[in-house]
């Protein structure tokens, strides 16, 4: 269904249209919570490639794709690439929502977790330290 869905907003609003890209998100998500979390991550660059271009850098759809891709990348086991895209993300949700915004904090969280599984459990515990303190 998200891919007819896809397929009917490309057709009737175009490639661009934030409703399309919305789209190619769902249909992303839906992907990798079937676990196939390589062909979430590409549907996940293309779907972030776009919003850029449309959107821009800073837009909060852009920072939840590059948090929706990263979130595909730990899943298969990159936890240096999904701790390079959860601090991109970061920053951005801190300068664009602020510091006490749910998605920032959902953010503090999952690099947590990226940067556990690296063994650098001290670093993750003081992330979930500032995750706690401000919700």
């Amino acid at each position: 269904l998200h891919r007819q869905c896809l397929e009917a907003r490309k057709n009737a609003l175009g490639e661009a249209h934030p409703v399309t890209l919305r789209s190619i998100n769902n249909l992303a998500m839906a992907v990798q919570f079937q676990g196939r979390n390589g062909e979430a991550e590409d549907l996940h660059r293309q779907c972030l490639e776009a919003r850029k271009n449309a959107l821009g850098e800073t837009h909060p759809d852009t920072l939840a794709s590059i948090n929706n891709l990263a979130l595909a990348v730990y899943g298969q086991g990159r936890y240096e690439e999904a701790e390079e895209l959860h601090r991109q993300c970061l920053e951005g949700r801190k300068n664009a929502l602020g510091e006490t915004h749910p998605y920032t904090l959902r953010t503090i969280h999952n690099l947590a977790n990226a940067v556990k599984e690296q063994g650098r459990h001290e670093e993750a515990e003081e992330l979930r330290r500032q995750y706690l303190d401000a919700s």
